[in-house]
Order: structure tokens, then C-alpha cells, then sequence
């Protein structure tokens, strides 16, 4: 009719149900298309029973805004894992990958440079997620360091040094492989370029005496 649907005898033969999803899996490794790659992705998952609906509730608009981007966000970072895989949190995953270029030298100096500088940004995540937690960020990078075990690295909520992977300290392979990406796609633009326009950082102004009230007629605007 206009407003329902019947579907009689809907579930379907399972042979011809585990073919269609074949089938759409081969679509998705051979889609371009972010886009497409997601529909397929739905429509893979109602095939094989793998739908959710979670419903997200607050007190307010805002409350309930805040919870429904963090979903979104653990649902993103879900799906990313679920393409590439996952790897070390905290920025532990760079900083052991800044260790291979330790070894390594550029056909020029210039190269060498460069080598230098990434090996430098790669450490930088580490650095700043432990002086936020308040500790030194050198101790923690030389830390780390001495370690082989790839999944050694610092805890920032707990101030401890642990097996980050079993404590549930773990990045999407994809997110840190991205960022690392645009990070050196960002650099090499700002390289070649000769000049860049930004907005000049503004100091905050000492509050007048006398509990920030105008201190005469010329602190007054007309």
C-alpha cells in the first residue's frame, strides 16, 4: 500500500545470501569512492546481521549534542580500525617509527636535513601528550625508547608506563597513518611557498586598576 510494505518469505536462501555478500565485499575492495565504499559497507552489514541502533539521551540540546559526537567520533575511529588495523596510542606508534630513520642518511645534505626534521615531528605527539599530563616529555621519549616491546609506552591518565594495547591505549592505524600524511603535505606546501599570512597571536592586556573599572574620562569611550 502508500504507507506499508509486506515482505512475505524475506529472509531468503542462505547460499544466495553468502554469495551477495561476495560479492559486495568484492565491491568494496574495488570501489574509489569513499562514498560508495560506505553505502557498501551498510549494505554489507544488513546482509550479514551486523546493524546496531544506538540511542543517544540527555537533559539538554547540548548534552545531548556532546554524547552524539562522541559516538560519532568512537564509531569513525571504529571503522578505521576495522580497514587498517590499530597501533600503540599516545603517539608511541611514531616515536618507535622515528627510530628507523635513525640509521638513515639523505644523498645531500638537504635530504639529511629533511630526514632529521621528520624524525623530530615524530616525536613531538609524545612529547606534548606528557608535558600535558605534566611530566617531562624527554624522559618519557627516552623511556620508551630503551624498550624493544613495541607496545611499551606511557599511560598520560594513569602517569605509568604499561602494555598500552592491553590497557585499551590504542589509535586506528589509518587516523595516525593520515595525519602523519597531511602533516608532511602541509609542511611541503609551506616550504614552497614564499610567503604565508596568518593571524599574529594577541597578548592578553594587563587588567586595569581599581577591579578592571576605567580609571578616568580618557579610559572612556564616546
Amino acid at each position: 500500500t502508500k504507507d506499508d510494505t509486506t515482505i512475505v518469505d524475506g529472509v531468503g536462501e542462505k547460499s544466495a545470501i553468502e554469495a551477495r555478500i561476495s560479492q559486495i565485499k568484492k565491491q568494496i575492495e574495488d570501489t574509489t569512492s569513499d562514498y560508495d565504499k560506505e553505502k557498501l559497507q551498510e549494505r554489507l552489514a544488513k546482509l550479514a546481521g551486523g546493524v546496531a541502533v544506538i540511542r543517544v539521551g540527555g537533559s539538554t540540546e547540548v548534552e545531548v549534542k556532546e554524547k552524539k559526537d562522541r559516538v560519532d567520533d568512537a564509531l569513525n575511529a571504529t571503522r578505521a580500525a576495522a580497514d587498517e588495523g590499530i597501533v600503540p596510542g599516545g603517539g608511541t606508534a611514531l616515536l618507535k617509527a622515528s627510530k628507523a630513520l635513525a640509521t638513515v642518511t639523505g644523498d645531500n645534505d638537504d635530504q639529511t636535513a629533511g630526514i632529521a626534521i621528520v624524525r623530530r615531528a615524530l616525536q613531538a605527539p609524545i612529547r606534548q601528550i606528557a608535558e600535558n599530563a605534566g611530566v617531562e616529555g624527554s624522559i618519557v621519549v627516552g623511556k620508551i625508547l630503551e624498550k624493544d616491546d613495541a607496545t611499551f609506552g606511557f599511560n598520560a591518565q594513569t602517569e605509568q608506563y604499561v602494555d598500552l594495547v592491553a590497557d585499551g591505549v590504542i589509535d586506528p592505524a589509518k587516523v595516525v597513518r593520515t595525519a602523519l600524511q597531511d602533516a608532511a603535505s602541509v609542511a611541503g606546501l609551506l616550504i614552497t611557498t614564499e610567503a604565508a599570512i596568518v593571524e599574529a597571536p594577541k597578548k592578553a592586556s594587563a587588567a586595569p586598576a581599581g577591579g578592571g573599572m576605567p580609571g578616568g574620562m580618557g579610559d572612556m569611550d564616546f
